[in-house]
């Protein structure tokens, strides 16, 4: 039957506004249903370039954010996710410390090591940044679709040795300005001589270093997540594009 004769059929069985209603619902779910599976991209549909280019997007954004951060005052400090504590070995002695009269220089010890690891962080952009830029497409594969502890994983094993070069010098020329790490520096010595104290403690920098590193993978880790929770927010394309087809 011709279609304005099986319209003309509808209209007089059911009535004009009836079927104008329905025509018109049925074309708003046509047009829904049409971008619906133009938009709704699976991971499988993913081409390993834009696999690949948007977790470089998302880990670039995360580092860049993670570095502004963490890389000023109170960035570590005022952060209790990655505040930096007293080594456990003089964390102990603390209460003894302060019943000797010296709480002072247990806070300044406490807040130094914090400002020394806010003073380091701006120096990890650049290592980090080329890290994303060169990892390779198993490294994006790997990130795209592993644990929570993904994206740790990737910058440990790229920067976590050389940034430790770097913030080195930056972290002991801080703290060598307060007297108690230096004391405790000497008493750790002693300690680790004595098997009293493990060798990543023996030195105030050389915890604060490898705290600091902890405190900036993760925070990288917390960004990267907000832009799988909200690629549209990005307001990049091919965040959203990569991360809407896996979530």
């Amino acid at each position: 039957m011709p279609l304005q004769q099986e319209d003309k059929v509808l209209e007089h069985e059911f009535g004009v506004d009836d079927v104008r209603r329905a025509l018109i619902i049925g074309s708003a779910l046509a047009a829904a249903l049409a971008s619906r599976d133009a938009f709704a991209l699976s991971l499988a549909d993913l081409t390993q370039k834009d696999a690949s280019a948007g977790v470089k997007a998302a880990l670039e954004k995360g580092a860049t954010v993670a570095v502004d951060l963490l890389g000023r005052t109170d960035g570590f400090w005022g952060n209790d996710k990655v505040r930096i504590p007293l080594p456990d070995w003089l964390k102990r002695a603390e209460g003894a410390l302060k019943l000797a009269g010296r709480g002072k220089d247990i806070e300044d010890l406490k807040l130094g090591v914090n400002r020394a690891a806010e003073q380091a962080v701006p120096e990890a952009k650049a290592l980090l940044v080329s890290a994303v830029r060169n990892m390779s497409v198993q490294d994006a594969k790997s990130i795209l679709t592993g644990g929570d502890d993904s994206v740790t994983k990737f910058f440990a094993s790229k920067t976590r040795e050389p940034l430790t070069g770097k913030f080195l010098p930056i972290v002991t020329k801080v703290t060598d300005r307060i007297g108690l790490a230096r004391q405790y520096n000497a008493l750790a010595a002693k300690g680790e001589q004595l098997g009293l104290v493990r060798g990543d403690q023996a030195k105030v920098e050389h915890h604060v270093t490898a705290k600091a590193l902890d405190g900036l993978y993760f925070m990288i880790g917390e960004e990267e997540k907000k832009i799988r929770q909200d690629p549209v927010g990005t307001g990049s394309a091919i965040l959203k594009k990569v991360f809407g087809a896996i979530r």
